[in-house]
């Protein structure tokens, strides 16, 4: 057969739904309590959780569990928000993994001639990496859990340039009564910063010429068999790479599988193994007893009464991809409590109650 024509017949077949469809298993064949999980559905009838659209399940790559609420169902396009973060840091793999890009220590600064001169020029922003925005850890003045903040994302959506705004911003101070770099564990100060992700996308733009979402087609979403995805935009034209993304909760599903099985779908190698345990490897703390890898937290929880850890994608809301390799548990769980405080704490003790609790000792 024509070499061209194999290569458009396999396009089409890695596209299908039959190859897009995930494996199915029952609860009790990959050890978890059914009586357990059906108690989800319950607590949502007697309102114990709210806002929630989706619970999914999976174990030892196989789906064991899916549940939709409040109207979505299996084609629901779910906003992630901040979850798309995560996608964002797949991709530079994705980039690194083709040589667009050297490595995680290429500097920001080299991807943005045309932006220069630089306001607020400071040699801690010359020699910022990509590694830096990886783990929100760059020197630039950006906090988005402190509304005084000059890069408050809030500040970055109110004007039309947002690689610009990031780029601009002044190199942040470390009064006394704060923790300095050097005096943080793994070396790095935590500040959660939108554009931080933002000058991420655009490095791999500028790298790969392609904008971002286009570039997700066909390093992610065709070998995965995502067909349907909702991207936001800059003002500018480009894909948003800090959130706000929509996804059906099956191709959420995939995306923790993708990392819990070290960057393997069916027999192909979508992404490094190398580049999955980079963003699996715990690089900064944010906060007490949480850890941050590239654009993933890891998060406690309990088994069997000793603490464990899960890493997760994470949006606000309540949305998640929560991934434990050393369990080969993926689960998914999407909300609509945008801006609720419940949020967050709301799907972390889902996750523990009804997920965690009926895994099997």
């Amino acid at each position: 057969m024509d070499t061209r024509l194999c290569t458009i017949l396999l396009a089409l077949l890695l596209a299908t739904p039959a190859l897009a469809a995930l494996p199915e298993a029952g609860p009790a064949d990959a050890g978890l309590n059914s009586d357990t999980l059906a108690g989800l559905a319950r607590a949502v009838e007697q309102d114990k959780f709210h806002k929630l659209t989706s619970v999914l399940v999976a174990r030892n790559g196989k789906l064991v569990y899916e549940h939709y609420f409040n109207g979505s169902d299996r084609d629901t396009l779910h906003n992630t928000r901040s979850l798309t973060k995560t996608v964002t840091a797949l991709l530079l793999g994705a980039a690194i993994d083709r040589k667009a890009i050297a490595g995680v220590r290429a500097r920001v600064v080299d991807f943005f001639p045309s932006f220069q001169p630089l306001a607020n020029p400071d040699p801690q922003k010359s020699a910022m990496t990509l590694e830096d925005l990886l783990t929100m850890s760059s020197p630039l003045e950006c906090d988005d859990e402190n509304s005084f903040s000059r890069g408050h994302e809030e500040r970055m959506y109110l004007v039309r340039d947002w690689v610009r705004f990031a780029l601009d911003l002044p190199v942040r101070g470390f009064p006394a009564w704060v923790s300095k770099p050097a005096d943080s564990p793994y070396g790095r100060a935590f500040s959660y910063c939108t554009a931080d992700s933002v000058l991420l996308g655009a490095a791999i733009e500028a790298a790969t010429g392609q904008r971002l979402d286009r570039y997700a087609a066909t390093t992610l979403y065709r070998p995965l068999g995502i067909d349907r995805v909702k991207w936001q935009y800059t003002p500018t034209g480009g894909a948003m790479p800090g959130g706000g993304t929509s996804y059906r909760s099956r191709d959420l599903l995939k995306f923790g599988l993708l990392l819990n099985q070290h960057g393997r779908w069916r027999e192909r190698q979508v992404v490094s193994a190398h580049w999955i345990d980079a963003m699996l490897t715990p690089r900064a703390v944010p906060r007490e007893h949480y850890e941050y890898g590239y654009q993933l937290w890891r998060a406690p929880f309990e088994l069997d009464g000793r603490p464990v850890k899960a890493w997760a994608m994470a949006g606000n809301g309540g949305n998640y991809v929560f991934v434990m390799p050393e369990l080969s548990l993926v689960a998914v769980i999407t909300s609509t409590a945008y801006g609720e405080s419940y949020g967050h704490p709301q799907s972390h003790r889902l996750f523990q109650q009804y997920i965690l609790d009926a895994l099997h000792p």
